[in-house]
Order: C-alpha cells, then structure tokens, then sequence
C-alpha cells in the first residue's frame, strides 16, 4: 500500500463526556438543522445524495466497513456547498423583505415565482470563495432573483470561475490568497451596502456563517436516515478548510448521541492545516504564508470561529496530508467499485484514511482495525474537470 506523508495531533479539549452547550446551540442544533432541511428538500431538483457502501476498498484497507456520503450531484453544482451557500441567501432576502419592506411570510416559492421581483432585484448579495461556496451562492441569487458578486483570488482556476459566471454572477478577481479575498470582500459589501454571504466566521461576524452550516447539517440528516443501526460508524473522518463541513457532521453527532458518538477525526492539507495548529494550541491559530495546495477548496488559513466553538469539544483528532494523497485517493476512487467521481477537496477523508492504514502506528493510534466502520464524505465531484481529467489520466 502507497504511504504519505501526514501529520497527526490528539485534541485535548475533547471530552466524550461533555455535555452539548449553550455556545454550540447558539451555532448549531436540531431544531434548526431541521428547518434547513424541511426547506432545502422543498427546492425542485432535491433528492438525498447517495451513501455508498465501499465494500472493496474496505477490505483493501483491512476495516469491516467504510461508507462513503457522495456530494458529486447536489444540485447539479457538484458539492455539498450547494446546501449552504444558496440557504444563507435566502435568509438574507426573507430577512431584507421582512425589516425593510414589511412583508411577513415571504416563502421561498415565492421568491422562485418572482412575486416579490421588483423589491428582490434591488438587492445584491456577495462573498468570497475558492470556488464552491460561491457557487452556491451565485445559484441561489440566480433561482431568488437577487444580484450577485463573488470574489476569487488569484489562485481560483478559470474553470471555476467560468462555473460561478454561469449562474450570472459579477465576479470580482482580488488579489493574494482565500483568507484575503474574505477581508476584501467584508469591506466591499461594508462599503457599498451589499450582504455579505460568507462561509466563515470572525469575532462579530458569526450569524450568517452559521446558517450556511445549517443548511450543510441537511446532508447530516441524510446520513442518520440512510444508515441502519448496525452500520453505525466507529469513525468519521471529515475535511475541513475553515471547518463549515465538519462542524456541520460532527455536531449533529455529538448533539444527539453524546458520549457515545463515532471518533471524529478532521483532515487538511499539510500546507493550509489551521484547524491542526488551533486544535494542537487549543486556540485560534492561523497559518502565516503560502496556503497553495492541489486540494483547493480547502486552502484556508483561518478557522471559522463559528466551527471552532463546535470543534474544539468533538473533533478527537487532526490529520493534515500531503498533496499527493489526495492526487492517489481520486484516482482510487475512480476505478474502484462503486466508481465515484472526487474532486481535490472531496477525497481528503479517504485520502487520509488511506494514509492511515498504511501507517501502523498512526492507524493503532487512531483505533483503526477490521472491526472498524468508518464515514467519509465525498465533498466535491470534478468542480473543476480540467484538473480533474488531468489528474485521473496521471499515472
């Protein structure tokens, strides 16, 4: 089995005995997980995203089980982000409607059906991305009827940003990294009264991005749908770039199954791995300097303040990984059975798991063996084709 390289830090905030608090709900809870997902079911086109059962790449990798949550066909937009970003503008327009216009009840049929166009269109909404997020939210401004601008960094591929036009979004290119492109798009929309829409959180800036990670948490619901009573997982290993993605699976967990939740473990990139050191600090800590990575919807230097409060109590371990193990993970996967379709970002938790196995030591330390049952999330298809192509014909 191919090695990788890959760092591991133990967590010691978590306690498997604490109790959900009052600062996680404040970010997450059941009640509102399950507006988002009454909601977003109510949208044409959804349909629960598949749960794979990798029966041949468990054996592989000597575990009885790993399931595999698929995000490659959400929406059409290929991610999971498509949850998020499209539900945070929609509670910006009911919310505008509602403060500034006086209109109560406004439903998201409505707005799909232009009944309130003339107030709608008047409003613009923004943030910044790597790709996914925006083009989530590019989406819901198109189906709502809002306008939209999105801010990409330099480092943003052409494929994705011809992906986020094509929802009829004004694109706005800024320079330096992801954590930049966030700052200036804050000041953009501070500036000339835009909403801001982000995926991230800072001290003062935490409603919205937690509403984005709601509307994640209906993927959550998903799984605990989809998965039988015997096939409950003993780990879940989730990516994260600022965090949305595993707080919004790791939460849900620990809020409804406590101390007996599966072992959670957050993977990185080696070179964007600012949940690794804040969890290693047991603080906030962010990543100074190049955050280029292959897996890049996952460059971040920053952890969102909102994934941390839910984070820093659950999230057992931090791998962070090397490049190549995502490069090797997509092509597994593709020519595996059943055949799923991985985008850089969306194979990091079976980039990792596989890295483990092959790390007797690291796998021991983690608890991995063949009566494991282990959950991925597959977060991303080929939201960018031409890398993906390029990548799965490398050998």
């Amino acid at each position: 089995m191919t090695s990788f390289r890959i760092r591991h830090v133990a967590n010691p905030l978590a306690d498997k005995n604490a109790p959900w608090g009052d600062d996680e709900s404040a970010v997450l809870n059941l009640a509102a997980n399950a507006a988002a997902r009454d909601e977003i079911a109510s949208w044409p086109g959804y349909a629960p995203t598949p749960l794979h059962d990798m029966q041949a790449l468990a054996a592989e990798l000597g575990i009885a089980r790993l399931q595999l949550k698929d995000e490659a066909h959400r929406f059409g937009l290929k991610s999971f982000k498509a949850l998020g970003g499209a539900y945070a503008v929609l509670g910006v327009l009911r919310y505008v409607l509602q403060h500034e216009h006086g209109l109560e009840d406004v439903t998201s049929a409505d707005l799909r059906a232009g009944k309130y166009a003339d107030q709608v269109s008047a409003i613009t909404v923004c943030c910044a991305t790597d790709g996914n997020h925006g083009r989530s939210v590019a989406w819901g401004a198109q189906i709502f009827g809002c306008r939209c601008n999105i801010h990409l960094h330099e480092h943003v591929s052409q494929g994705r940003e011809d992906a986020i036009a094509a929802y009829g979004a004004n694109i706005l290119r800024v320079p330096g990294h992801y954590d930049d492109s966030v700052r200036i798009a804050a000041e953009d929309a501070e500036r000339e009264g835009w909403h801001l829409v982000s995926d991230t959180a800072w001290i003062g800036y935490e409603d919205m991005a937690a509403r984005v990670m709601q509307g994640y948490t209906t993927l959550t619901s998903e799984i605990f749908t989809q998965l039988l009573p015997d096939e409950w997982p003993t780990h879940v290993f989730l990516q994260a770039g600022v965090g949305g993605l595993a707080a919004a699976v790791a939460g849900p967990l620990w809020e409804m199954w406590g101390a007996e939740r599966p072992r959670i473990i957050v993977v990185e990139p080696e070179s964007a791995d600012c949940v690794y050191r804040s969890i290693g600090a047991g603080a906030l800590t962010s990543v100074p300097g190049d955050l280029d990575t292959f897996m890049a919807c996952l460059a971040a230097g920053e952890m969102s303040t909102a994934a941390w409060t839910v984070l820093k109590g659950c999230a057992d371990d931090v791998l962070a990984l090397e490049d190549d193990g995502a490069r090797h993970a997509m092509r597994i996967l593709a020519n595996t059975t059943p055949g799923v379709v991985s985008g850089e970002s969306g194979c990091a938790g079976i980039a990792a798991l596989i890295a483990v196995c092959a790390d007797a030591d690291l796998r021991g330390t983690l608890g991995l063996d063949d009566t494991s049952r282990v959950l991925c999330i597959n977060s991303e298809g080929d939201t960018d084709p031409e890398a993906y192509a390029a990548t799965i014909a490398a050998t």
